[in-house]
């Protein structure tokens, strides 16, 4: 069995474990608590079994293989990573509650659905590139997932509904601070990768590739506004939520569209 298929596998069971543990924590808690060492523990060696696995399926002997699965099980690993380093520094269990189990679905796709997609090869200037976008998709994905539970939690203390998955939530302010400083890496990192694409990519039309840079930088210019509007006019609630999925629908339009295209409409 090939050691991309054991270390998925171990991973998934991992991730099983971690869920677990987390969710016991929980329900004798609540969803305030930082992760503990069974989470931590059982956690972090499930995403870095993740990550050996998305690597290797993506990194082959013949190139890189950047089919949708591929590429989502890697974009998941890096996702389940950075939701665990939060909930080990801020009381944010509830994330990694959504986050693993997408991480373990997505995982086990990829080790039974193989991409017809042609292997490409990289030069160290377009790996970067790569790496720099698979990173800011990441935290701007976590980004949204944390936005989501902010409109959930700013609806539900609108409108009086004082619910026990409520009361487990972090401070309203303590959600926004962090939304925030999600969106300032992730945007830091898609500036990095937009400018490594002009800089690498040497026809972006034969690269089929326009459509994904047009709504990037769309994205970028987005969360521009929405950073500089949080910094000079205090922007915050529903602005900051309406804005972070606002960007993060042009993201995922710009990579999966052009994906979908470029793998399975164009045949490659």
């Amino acid at each position: 069995m090939p050691i991309s298929t054991l270390s998925g596998i171990a991973a998934i069971v991992l991730y099983i474990a971690s869920l677990s543990f987390q969710s016991h924590a929980i329900r004798t808690q609540n969803a305030r608590i930082k992760a503990g060492p069974a989470v931590a523990a059982t956690g972090l060696a499930a995403i870095a079994l993740h990550g050996i696995s998305a690597w290797l399926l993506v990194v082959r002997p013949d190139g890189y293989h950047f089919g949708i699965v591929q590429v989502s099980t890697l974009i998941l690993a890096a996702i389940a990573l950075l939701a665990m380093i939060t909930n080990l520094r801020r009381p944010l269990a509830i994330i990694v509650l959504w986050v693993f189990p997408l991480a373990a679905v997505t995982l086990m796709l990829s080790l039974l659905i193989d991409s017809d997609y042609p292997a490409q090869q990289l030069t160290s200037g377009l790996a970067a590139h790569v790496l720099l976008s698979i990173l800011a998709y990441s935290l701007f994905a976590l980004a949204s997932l944390q936005a989501a539970f902010l409109a959930f939690q700013n609806y539900n203390l609108k409108h009086q509904h004082a619910s026990a998955v409520i009361r487990r939530f972090p401070p309203l302010q303590d959600m926004e601070k962090l939304l925030f400083e999600l969106l300032w890496i992730a945007q830091v990192l898609l500036t990095l990768a937009i400018a490594a694409g002009f800089m690498f990519v040497d026809d972006l039309m034969a690269q089929g590739l326009p459509h994904k840079t047009v709504f990037s930088v769309l994205a970028w210019t987005v969360f521009s506004v929405l950073l500089w509007g949080r910094y000079r006019l205090g922007w915050r609630g529903n602005t900051a939520i309406k804005g972070t999925l606002a960007g993060f629908a042009l993201l995922l339009l710009g990579f999966y569209g052009s994906k979908i295209v470029i793998e399975f409409i164009l045949g490659g």
